[in-house]
């Protein structure tokens, strides 16, 4: 399970009602395919071993004997499979008849019962089964067994941990299984005001297996869909429903074989209606462990060895039995998807509403500001780039709320050395498209005195060079606010943040950053989004042309025609498509560089080879340590995203922390790619 990703499979075999063997064969041969897919933990729907609309013959001594001979037959058959296997069949036990799925592994059997019968509409359950009232059974089932020895069986609802891996020839090694405990509920356990998987996820299950039998009416598959989708989400945990298809009977109802693996609300794979198969993807287990370390609201994990003092049972569910087993090492081959720019939706629809919503939620954010320090204007400086469009068109939707007019929004151009023609004509286009009140102030001369006052020679183009330019800009633009009653709105956004791309106390500070928690990736789609969708041919024509124009601090010397960037900033610190990947996978969700460089390595195959990928993950490690000063001290700006590096919001961090154990992961890639 290396990376914390165990492969997993819903799988809706082709049945025939109460002809048990022919059930069990079709059932081995799909556990055979599982296995040839590398699957580690395989699902098949409820009661597949009988058919889920055997009615009264459930009853029949000879059906439940021929299940529960089938149960073993297939766990002797798969013992040597390194797979978790869980089947759904009815059991005989305390006179009655359970609906139960059993889990197997390496010839053992356990037993877990369904403890809410649906009795209405069309289910009648209840007419056959008993429900699960908390308690454990033990079963004899020598006589399937037929070896002379006893064989007894464990009735009861529990979950399954991974305690140890399996090296070859099968010796338990003593390293544990990397928090991976699963646990199982049938059909309407899940549909219920109070689901079994809560309990489930609360004695620490955080992969949940559904074994069900749902059949299809219209509209059910999107409600079903929503259902499994939300529950992943509220327990932070990954979910597997197999669903009985075709073979059931069509009496009264029809089967879709429905199969949905979902994982903390994203829905990774799921069948097609209609279609028995098997319906394979991954699950990251680490990914669920650590959201669920961080979230402060998320129970601590309890079980029945917890306090085995303890009296005190407010819910027959409540501190359920934990079973281990083991599995042996491997690597999972990925087949699931990694976007390479995550925090963009694919679809058109859904960017195109993010868009909006994002350009919303700046723009309140700062129309509160606005409004709350009674400012007469708001000062921005205008490069022409895309950081400072956007914060623009945000401050245009900020006093358009307030029926307040463009002018009283004050643009700044700042041109020095390395401002081009290009940039400067486009910053003058878009504020004249706007309506806003457009001011250049050169800071050349104000640059070169200060240089001269330090002792700067100018031709030394070093950092010393490029930050007066950045602080003088800034220094302009806090005291123009002083002369207009203003309030300087800040334009750095998140993927600089979180790489240091910022001069401190220059660009870095403002008075309100309303980018602040948008990545770059996601600006050029928001300010494309406006082009699109305003109504000014002038207005989309200059930000088109702004959204062609490479990403520059425009801080180093043009070339001698004024026109050409010479300092694009994708070439000094890597792509930004690179960065905002390992931002949202190594800190939102924490992953590992190792991980990181592996999934990288998938989404961007055929885009930049192994070597690019590892170079900038070194760099965004190294500057992600190393400025997070810069991030201690930062203005106020509004969430919009999943991830912030706010001090005062998501992120807390000392900036003398070391990157020594994210570095030697690095290195020793770095090492395997020699």
């Amino acid at each position: 399970m290396k990376d914390g990703f165990i492969k997993v499979a819903a799988c809706t075999p082709e049945i025939k009602v109460a002809d048990v063997a022919f059930n069990k064969e079709s059932i081995i041969k799909m556990i055979d395919e599982c296995r040839a897919k590398g699957v580690r933990l395989a699902v098949f729907p409820e009661l597949c071993l009988t058919g889920y609309t055997c009615q009264d013959l459930f009853f029949q001594g000879v059906l439940l004997d021929a299940a529960m001979q089938a149960a073993v037959d297939i766990a002797l058959y798969s013992k040597d499979y390194d797979m978790l296997i869980a089947v759904g069949l009815p059991v005989k036990a305390r006179g009655k008849v359970y609906n139960c799925a059993a889990v197997m592994q390496h010839g053992e059997i356990s037993l877990v019962p369904k403890t809410h019968l649906p009795n209405y509409n069309e289910f009648y359950e209840a007419r056959h089964f008993a429900p699960y009232r908390g308690g454990s059974v033990q079963i004899d089932i020598s006589p399937y067994y037929n070896d002379g020895k006893m064989h007894f069986v464990t009735m009861r609802q529990e979950v399954f941990a991974l305690d140890c891996w399996i090296d070859e020839g099968y010796e338990a090694s003593a390293k544990g299984g990397d928090e991976l405990i699963v646990g199982f509920e049938l059909c309407e356990d899940l549909w219920v005001a109070d689901p079994v998987s809560n309990y489930l996820a609360k004695s620490g299950a955080n992969i949940i297996c559904n074994l069900s039998a749902s059949d299809e009416v219209i509209g059910k598959d999107d409600y079903r869909r929503a259902l499994v989708s939300n529950q992943s989400a509220r327990l932070v945990c990954g979910y597997i429903y197999a669903s009985a298809g075709d073979g059931e009977s069509t009496q009264d109802m029809v089967f879709s074989g429905h199969n949905i693996i979902a994982e903390n609300g994203t829905i990774l794979a799921q069948s097609r209606l209609f279609e028995n198969g098997i319906t394979v993807s991954e699950i990251d287990v680490s990914r669920l462990a650590f959201e669920r370390r961080k979230m402060s609201t998320y129970p601590e994990s309890r079980n029945a060895y917890d306090d085995p003092a303890s009296n005190y049972k407010p819910h027959f569910l409540d501190s359920l039995p934990l079973s281990t087993f083991c599995m042996g090492r491997y690597d999972t081959e990925l087949t699931r998807k990694f976007a390479r720019t995550p925090f963009i939706p694919s679809d058109d629809r859904e960017r195109n509403k993010r868009c909006d919503l994002i350009l919303n939620m700046q723009s309140h954010g700062l129309m509160k500001r606005l409004t709350h320090t009674w400012s007469k204007t708001l000062v921005i400086g205008i490069s022409g780039g895309l950081d400072s469009t956007l914060a623009l068109l945000v401050s245009i939707m900020a006093l358009d709320k307030l029926n307040r007019p463009h002018s009283d929004i004050v643009a700044v151009t700042m041109p020095c050395f390395g401002t081009t023609k290009r940039t400067r004509g486009n910053a003058e286009i878009l504020c004249e498209a706007l309506g806003v009140t457009f001011r250049e102030v050169n800071i050349t001369k104000s640059v070169l005195q200060h240089f001269e006052d330090i002792g700067h020679d100018v031709n030394d183009h070093s950092v010393v060079f490029e930050n007066g330019q950045a602080r003088e800009r800034t220094k302009v633009l806090m005291n123009i606010a002083n002369q207009v009653g203003g309030l300087v709105v800040g334009t750095g956004d998140l993927s600089e943040l979180a790489l240091g791309w910022a001069t401190y106390n220059g660009d870095h500070m403002s008075m309100y950053g309303v980018n602040a928690s948008v990545p770059k990736t996601l600006v050029r789609h928001i300010v494309r989004y406006y082009a699109d969708t305003c109504t000014s041919d002038k207005l989309r024509e200059v930000l088109y042309d702004i959204l062609d124009t490479p990403v520059s601090p425009e801080l180093l010397p043009t070339d001698e025609t004024g026109n050409e960037i010479t300092q694009k900033t994708e070439d000094l610190v890597g792509p930004y498509e690179l960065h905002d990947f390992f931002l949202y996978y190594g800190i939102r969700w924490g992953f590992a560089p190792k991980k990181v460089y592996r999934i990288a390595r998938l989404a961007f195959e055929g885009a930049y080879d192994d070597k690019t990928i590892l170079k900038w993950l070194s760099t965004f490690y190294r500057r992600f340590f190393s400025q997070q000063f810069k991030r201690s001290c930062l203005p106020d700006g509004a969430k919009i995203g999943s991830v912030t590096l706010s001090p005062r919001g998501d992120w807390r961090m000392p900036s003398d922390a070391c990157a020594t154990l994210w570095q030697a992961e690095i290195k020793e890639l770095e090492g395997e790619e020699k």
